[in-house]
């Protein structure tokens, strides 16, 4: 079970990692260093990544590629079939039997390779949350003694193929140049639940083109912290470091699920690690779910308005996470949402309740399931607690009404895809919020999960 939860809580004292790197697809986000040469032969990959896309494209994780020799090429991926690949140009080496389709979750995967070894099946290795995976769709292990085009002197890529990008989070990242570690060197079982986690790596033999990167300084987000292997961030900001990490997974939006309607799923786009929702408009309304649900304690997050007019088309509010998609979400006798005209919506009926709010305000979502109200809040300002269905699980979620015209609402659920000033936490010490969060409220992680849900 990839996700962490509910071990290194709070009060574990376990490793932390404080942060990952969100990569953005339509932005272009990758990573780029030019390696010296290193050991060809033997060699160690290891990643933490959280995926955010579910389509027919290739999610190129890792790898080398020239732009004047393609045909020189070795990546690590997550092929459209949601398939793990290693291989290089014209040869897959693995390609996995096992589907790989949570994005709700952190995987760790490391590739182990050294083809000096005279077992065949052992110069190519895959290690997916600590467990060897064996069961392979393709297998074709490289020849005795081969030298693979990865750790050369040449450039090498995170997030990016000649023509696709990654679209997800990474976290501790570490490459081991001229050895070939299995998974125990990275992480380890938790002892009270049994799930994989992370380990401190800070005392690993790096070698040569070795690098570690941890992704704490928003400065230099390609930095290695354990030498100066450095590199390059390419379209990469600060606001694309996040604390949605291996130890702490935040909540996003959830892209695989959809309202029916009629027979036909009303699919919501989304990108930047499916944080904002970007709403076509298709002639029906559509709705935006998070992918976690709550049914005690009290929970908080922000929703930024980034393209919308200040009509009852826009919704932010919370809905029951069981709905099944029968009827219009928004009329859920559980629907509770504050629109953008200023009015609420409660099961289904309109009525007065606060202030307008349109592009560039901050809408906060205070969900109290414990004692079953939710209050919004427009850019700090309370608008008021509205009585919510007892014995309920609930989620937060955003709709679009509009019969044209897109509209896009970013989420703020632990860690913004969008710059704030502020930079508020909750009483734990998690999030990133812009505006204050509410007495007893928490940021909605595993970490506050643990220790409140």
């Amino acid at each position: 079970m990839p996700i962490i939860l509910p071990a290194n809580s709070a009060a574990s004292g376990g490793y932390e990692v404080a942060n990952s790197l969100r990569f953005n697809a339509p932005s272009s986000d990758y990573l780029s260093r030019t390696f010296g040469s290193g050991n060809q032969k033997t060699w160690t990959w290891s990643a933490w990544i959280k995926l955010a896309n579910i389509d027919s494209t290739s999610e190129v994780i890792f790898g080398r590629l020239t732009a004047n020799n393609d045909s020189n090429w070795f990546t690590v991926d997550i092929r459209g079939n949601d398939k793990i690949t290693i291989g290089i140009y014209n040869t897959n080496y693995l390609i996995t039997n096992r589907l790989f389709r949570d994005v709700s979750a952190w995987y760790h995967i490391v590739v182990a390779f050294d083809t000096t070894q005279s077992t065949a099946d052992n110069r190519v290795r895959l290690y997916v949350n600590g467990v060897e995976e064996t069961s392979f769709a393709t297998r074709n292990n490289p020849s005795l003694n081969f030298d693979a085009p990865l750790n050369a002197n040449v450039e090498h890529l995170l997030g990016k193929s000649s023509s696709t990008y990654y679209e997800g989070y990474m976290s501790e990242v570490t490459f081991i140049d001229g050895q070939q570690l299995d998974a125990t060197s990275f992480g380890e079982f938790d002892e009270d639940s049994g799930i994989w986690k992370p380990i401190d790596v800070s005392g690993l033999t790096f070698g040569t083109n070795g690098f570690y990167l941890d992704f704490e300084d928003s400065s230099a987000l390609g930095n290695d912290a354990a030498g100066s292997n450095n590199w390059t961030a390419n379209n990469l900001t600060s606001v694309d470091q996040s604390l949605d990490t291996c130890t702490n997974n935040a909540c996003t939006w959830n892209p695989l699920r959809f309202w029916n309607r009629s027979g036909t799923l009303q699919k919501v786009s989304f990108d930047n690690g499916n944080l904002r929702a970007i709403f076509d408009d298709n002639g029906y309304n559509e709705y935006a779910f998070a992918s976690i649900g709550v049914d005690t304690g009290k929970w908080f997050c922000e929703m930024k308005a980034e393209d919308i007019t200040a009509t009852a088309n826009t919704r932010i509010g919370v809905l029951n996470m069981d709905y099944t998609g029968t009827g219009n979400p928004g009329d859920q006798s559980t629907s509770v949402s504050y629109m953008a005209d200023g009015q609420k919506r409660v099961g289904g009926s309109n009525s007065s309740y606060g202030a307008s709010y349109t592009n560039g305000d901050i809408i906060g979502v205070a969900l109290d399931v414990t004692n079953n109200t939710v209050t919004f809040y427009k850019n700090g300002a309370s608008q008021g607690a509205i009585s919510i269905t007892a014995n309920t699980l609930y989620t937060f979620y955003s709709e679009d009404y509009a019969s044209s015209g897109n509209k896009e609402i970013s989420a703020n659920f632990s860690s913004p895809a969008y710059a704030v000033s502020s930079g508020n936490s909750d009483a734990n010490g998690y999030g990133n919020f812009e505006y204050a969060v509410p007495s007893g409220y928490f940021a909605l992680n595993t970490k506050n999960l643990a220790e409140y849900g």
